[in-house]
């Protein structure tokens, strides 16, 4: 029998596509870069999965150019906002993505920009690797500031900014947290943190993580108006998504000392363009978009990809659902 078709809409080399390979023909669109919407469009037709990443965006048009085999669209990815997810539940075309395998590996690279910018360990890398580093140890050299007892403002307390909480719990933090609705009490106190209005967020922090989903309540969330409310000794740092911040405010109040810093591993506009002002500031650390970047996490995001996959066409289940309303539409 005839093996239905799916798509990768890159190559990913992770231990999940295997699964994939021996169910499916498997096309893979084969670009290490995104694709083309047009070549998308081609590589799409007639079949009965599209695997893609947080890079691609999968509208009402590649669905249509799949056609009516398209059953199931599963991202690489915890984010979804690069999916239609309301044309593809008007076709009955189930999205599913990675859900929160990567919380602990993205808390990770949360906490490293923080100790990076408190103790400016990028700058002093860069000046003993340039050969800078002459005249030996100087009571005034690339002095920092403490994270141990600092406050820990954490907008958003889903499972990444949970992982981070727990993280700084091991420096002594005082933690706060601002959600759309307060957790309740045992988890605040298992978690040793302090529920503030957005307002006393900002205002109290020492160091702002954001890990807040995007959607149309939040897009350029963080804007001139929240960076002014700040101490000017705080540090921002996103590994969420790059438009809850208006980049342009962003660059605005780093070069008028607004706020100290950033740590950014998203952006509004990826990959950052050479044009782009972020990159002439000296008050930032830049990096290209690590959050779930280890061996471990993505290995099992792949998996978690190619099972959501092969479990909506095998009339299973899958381990994350995105649109659940389609979910009572299959067993």
């Amino acid at each position: 029998m005839e093996r239905k078709k799916i798509v990768i809409t890159r190559k990913i080399n992770f231990t999940g596509i295997d699964i994939l390979k021996n169910y499916y023909d498997v096309i893979f669109i084969d670009k290490t870069e995104s694709p083309t919407k047009t070549l998308m469009m081609r590589k799409v037709k007639n079949v009965y999965g599209i695997l893609c990443t947080l890079s691609e965006r999968i509208d009402s048009d590649i669905m249509d150019a799949a056609g009516s085999n398209l059953k199931v669209i599963s991202t690489f990815s915890t984010g979804y906002d690069h999916i239609d997810i309301y044309a593809a539940t008007k076709r009955g075309i189930y999205v599913t993505n990675t859900g929160n395998v990567l919380s602990e590996a993205t808390a990770d690279l949360t906490f490293s920009l923080i100790l990076a910018l408190a103790r400016k360990i990028v700058d002093g890398h860069l000046y003993t690797m340039n050969g800078k580093w002459k005249k030996g140890w100087r009571p005034d050299l690339f002095l920092g500031t403490n994270v141990y007892g600092s406050t820990l403002g954490i907008l958003g307390l889903g499972n990444i900014g949970r992982a981070v909480a727990k993280r700084a719990q091991g420096f002594n933090m005082k933690i706060i947290y601002h959600n759309r609705h307060q957790l309740s009490k045992t988890i605040e106190d298992k978690l040793n943190v302090t529920f503030m209005t957005f307002d006393e967020l900002l205002e109290n922090s020492d160091f702002l993580s954001i890990h807040t989903s995007l959607e149309k309540d939040n897009f350029h969330l963080i804007d001139s108006k929240e960076l002014k409310k700040m101490k000017k000794k705080s540090f921002l740092i996103n590994t969420s998504r790059g438009s809850v911040i208006n980049e342009n405010s962003l660059i605005h109040a780093l070069k008028n000392k607004w706020i100290a810093g950033a740590g950014l591993d998203v952006f509004e506009k990826e990959p950052l363009q050479s044009h782009n002002k972020l990159l002439k500031l000296k008050n930032v650390i830049l990096l290209p978009h690590l959050g779930s970047a280890t061996v471990q996490t993505r290995n099992r995001m792949s998996e978690v990809a190619a099972i959501n996959l092969h479990n909506i066409l095998s009339n299973k289940k899958p381990i994350y659902l995105v649109n659940t309303e389609l979910e009572d539409n299959h067993c």
